[in-house]
C-alpha cells in the first residue's frame, strides 16, 4: 500500500481539529466518546494521532466531527 503524505502530514485537518476541541473544552477521550456514540469508531490515540497529522482521516470522520464541533467540513479542511 502507498503511503500518502502532504508537507509531511498525513492530513490536513488535524490542527483545526485540535482547534476545536480546545475550544470546546472537551478532552480527546471525550471527544473520542462523542464519535463513538455517533457509530464512528475511534479511539483516544487516533484523535491524538489525528491532530498531530500522523494519523489519515477519513469522509466519514469529518463529516462527524464538523456535526459534533457545529462547523463545516470545509473549515475542517483549511477552504474557509
Amino acid at each position: 500500500m502507498k503511503i500518502y503524505d502532504f508537507c509531511g502530514r498525513k492530513n490536513i485537518s488535524g490542527e483545526r481539529i485540535h482547534e476545536a476541541r480546545r475550544r470546546m473544552k472537551l478532552s480527546q477521550e471525550q471527544l473520542a466518546a462523542r464519535l463513538q456514540v455517533m457509530g464512528v469508531i475511534i479511539e483516544r490515540d487516533s484523535i491524538s494521532r489525528i491532530e498531530i497529522g500522523t494519523r489519515f482521516v477519513t469522509d466519514y470522520e469529518i463529516a462527524a466531527l464538523s456535526q459534533i464541533f457545529g462547523v463545516s467540513p470545509s473549515y475542517l479542511l483549511g477552504m474557509e
